[in-house]
Order: C-alpha cells, then structure tokens, then sequence
C-alpha cells in the first residue's frame, strides 16, 4: 500500500515539474510563480509545496534530472578502450543533451542562483557542481587517486565551467561545435593519464 503512495507521489512530483517548467518556458524563470503551477493543474498549492520547498527545488530538480540521463545511457561497446578526453566528453555531452530542450532556461535559473542577492545558492551550487563531476569521473570510468585524482577533479570542474557559457551561447545548440570545444579542453586529461 505504502508502495502505491510513493508511485503516486512521483508521479504527482513530475508533473509538478513538468508544468513548472512548461510555465517557466512561457513567461521566464524569474517570473516563475507556483501558485500559477498549482492552477495549472488544479491542485491546492499546499500540493506543490509538499513536493518542492520553492522555485529553487524545481530548477535543482532539473538538474538532477540530467544527472540521471548522463548515468542512465550507461558505457557503449569499446567506451573503456577510448581516451579519458574521449569518454569524459561523451559523459559531459550527455548531461547538456539532457538540459537541451530547456537551455534556455536552464541558463535562467544558473544566473539567478548566482545573484548576489542569494548567496543562499551559492554554497549549495558548489556541492552540486562537485557532485556533478564525481559523477563524470565515475561515468567515464576516470579511475585515479591521489594527486592525479585532484587534478582530475580540479580540472574537469574548470573545463565544465568554462563550456557552461558556450553550450548556454547562441552557438550553444550545435553539438559538433560544443563537442569540439570539450575535445580541445579535454585534450590535457589524455596526457595525464
């Protein structure tokens, strides 16, 4: 019984998210307002509250969201035999295929985390950019410890955060070009190995 509650409950939570998002598409992140959600679906707003503490909770579902895509597609044939640069692109590529369809967006949340006027978002950023790269380093089977482990991780987080502006950019959409950008910064994770 309790088992049906929880499938419930997720389903009720991604359709929260999903008309969340769809609103969000139509008049801006920033003007994002629950209670308009909550109409949408014709639910109390106590409902929407129950599954996301506020507007931030949507965007960092999202963003989880593409976490689980980028794990999900799991390692195809020959992935293990390809260069790191190689196979961490592969996994960074998935996680921005996994946010295309809301880039936009997606970007709209980004900058208003990092208002000023929120540095409540800020530390919490940092663990979940943090996370993120853990999980790159898994996804591309990125095995060092160590000093060469830092380095990964340093790196990496520097390569992501300087391709967040491109794949937010105009140019953003063209996956050959995003792809090429990431093969280029890449390129120093082959000669640490």
């Amino acid at each position: 019984m309790a088992e049906l509650g929880m499938d419930g409950s997720a389903a009720r939570r991604a359709r929260i998210l999903a008309a969340a998002l769809a609103e969000a598409e139509a008049v801006g992140w920033h003007d994002l307002r629950l209670r308009h959600v909550a109409e949408r679906l014709e639910l109390p707003l106590s409902a929407v509250q129950a599954e996301f503490r506020d507007a931030d909770a949507i965007a960092d579902a999202l963003f989880q969201q593409a976490l689980q895509a980028m794990l999900a597609a799991g390692a195809p044939p020959g992935f293990a035999a390809r260069p790191p640069s190689a196979r961490t692109a592969a996994v960074l590529l998935r996680w921005f295929d996994a946010l295309a369809p809301h880039r936009a967006l997606a970007g709209e949340m980004i900058r208003e985390k990092l208002w000023p006027s929120h540095p409540h978002h800020w530390v919490p950023m940092v663990f979940s950019l943090s996370r993120l790269i853990h999980w790159v380093r898994e996804a591309a089977l990125l095995d060092a410890g160590g000093l060469r482990r830092q380095a990964e991780e340093v790196g990496l987080t520097l390569v992501f955060l300087r391709s967040l502006p491109d794949w937010l950019s105009a140019r953003g959409a063209d996956r050959a070009w995003l792809r090429a950008g990431l093969a280029r910064r890449l390129r120093w994770l082959d000669r640490l190995a």
